[in-house]
């Protein structure tokens, strides 16, 4: 098991576990709410490895779940409809509007995009194996899993049960052999979601991926992905589970995509500094969002800003306006590396996805491309089905100061002449969400 963080790594998936092939399964989204820029962020960074792999020559089977059944879901269910089993009707609503999101994105479709609900057969057996194998046990209708019998467990966020037991702060639960025990079933009233062996209920989140991962991929991954929040504790609990039920190595190479930041913090509703990507896709066209995404290195924490990404609208419209007149040549990865620039190209996306250093190589070629039509269309190529981007010209922007702005633009005014800086940060941010970007001078 590795981080898949540099070029040899890449490489070595000249060789994953069935020649020719690559299994990649990535954590998706409780649709309980409309998606946010963090969501879309890891959607694109996974959306390009996919096509990368692709375009590598891979047969890449991509498998990304939603987790349709949550409290979250529930929760939102009660608010809205007074009932908390209509969990489905906002799963389906917010599964619907991710969709939507995706295309907007450019993003293609996964192999298989599995619902937690549609997979309740496989999960019970799963959740028995564990049981069969000593590995879980069963109490009042719950059950949980052994966290001593994963005698390697948090070698993924390198940490130890001791120290774990010792800092974190666990649920008090006297039906726990071990407080770091974590649920594969939760019992509920009889009648209520899903039948078992155990009784009603319903799944952990832990064990969904490990048991669609097996369903839909197989025992073994080659790579698996997710945002980083996810490393502990859910892909550490993935390990454990399907190797204690398997036996063998879970996963080749995980890759983690890191935060969204805003203002330094990451992004959250509590701080109320989220943003859905329908608030920007309001603001900002969402090919220019992907584009700003592409040129961050998917690993590095991102500082999103509304000026950022309009700061890359003049970049974005020169690439289209150097390939308006170009065809794009279809070509393999072989035969792109015999492009002038594309083997240069090449070593910087295998050098664990390296986009940063490849938009360097694009754009110093650029003012070339007359004098090479082959180099032209290759690099094309690559932008549209490798990187994802129409190279179509987006409309110019122009925002009208409504009433609502002048009274922000005057209320931010009045708080930095008091100083009360604080204030004129949120007022801002405001100012950002509606699309004016406020630039402070001496002056």
């Amino acid at each position: 098991m590795k981080l898949l963080n540099s070029m040899s790594a890449v490489k070595e998936l000249l060789n994953p576990i069935e020649p020719g092939k690559v299994r990649m399964y990535v954590c998706g989204i409780t649709p309980y709410d409309y998606s946010h820029v963090g969501h879309g962020r890891s959607a694109v960074s996974f959306d390009f490895v996919y096509r990368l792999l692709k375009f590598l020559g891979y047969n890449v089977t991509y498998c990304r779940n939603f987790t349709d059944i949550d409290d979250k879901l529930i929760n939102r269910a009660q608010r809205e409809f007074g009932d908390g089993l209509k969990y489905h009707e906002v799963a389906k609503k917010f599964m619907k509007a991710y969709h939507e999101d995706m295309h907007q994105l450019h993003c293609v479709a996964p192999t298989y995009e599995p619902l937690v609900t549609q997979t309740i057969p496989e999960i019970i057996a799963f959740v028995q194996g564990l049981i069969d194998a000593g590995k879980a046990y069963w109490v009042d209708g719950d059950v949980y899993f052994r966290i001593d019998t994963a005698l390697d467990y948090g070698k993924l966020s390198k940490q130890k049960l001791d120290e774990l037991r010792a800092g974190a702060r666990v649920e008090i639960n006297d039906k726990k052999e071990d407080p770091l025990d974590f649920a594969l079933w939760k019992g509920e009233v009889e009648g209520t979601f899903f039948k078992s062996p155990w009784g009603w209920g319903r799944p952990g989140w832990h064990i969904e991926c490990s048991a669609m991962a097996a369903k839909f991929l197989g025992e073994h991954l080659d790579i698996h992905g997710g945002g980083a929040d996810l490393i502990f504790p859910h892909h550490e609990n993935e390990i454990a589970q399907s190797e204690g039920l398997f036996g063998e190595p879970f996963v080749r190479y995980w890759l983690h995509n890191a935060f969204v930041r805003i203002n330094k913090e990451k992004m959250s509703k509590s701080l109320g500094n989220f943003f859905t990507l329908r608030d920007v896709f309001q603001q900002v066209h969402p090919t220019l969002l992907r584009f700003y995404f592409l040129n961050h290195h998917y690993r590095s924490p991102l500082d999103f800003a509304f000026e950022d990404i309009e700061s890359l609208h003049k970049s974005y419209q020169r690439l289209c306006r150097a390939f308006e007149r170009v065809q794009a040549t279809p070509m393999t990865s072989a035969e792109f590396e015999k492009v002038s620039v594309g083997k240069k190209i090449m070593e910087f996306v295998l050098d664990d996805f390296n986009t940063v250093g490849m938009w360097g190589v694009i754009f110093e070629v650029l003012s070339d491309l007359e004098k090479d039509t082959y180099q032209a269309g290759a690099l094309k190529y690559l932008l549209q089905e490798v990187l994802g981007l129409p190279l179509q010209m987006l409309p110019e922007k122009t925002v009208e100061i409504t009433p609502e702005i002048a009274h922000l633009l005057q209320e931010r005014e009045e708080a930095r002449a008091a100083k009360d800086w604080k204030k004129a940060d949120k007022i801002r941010d405001q100012l950002l969400a509606l699309g004016v970007s406020v630039q402070d001078k001496k002056s």
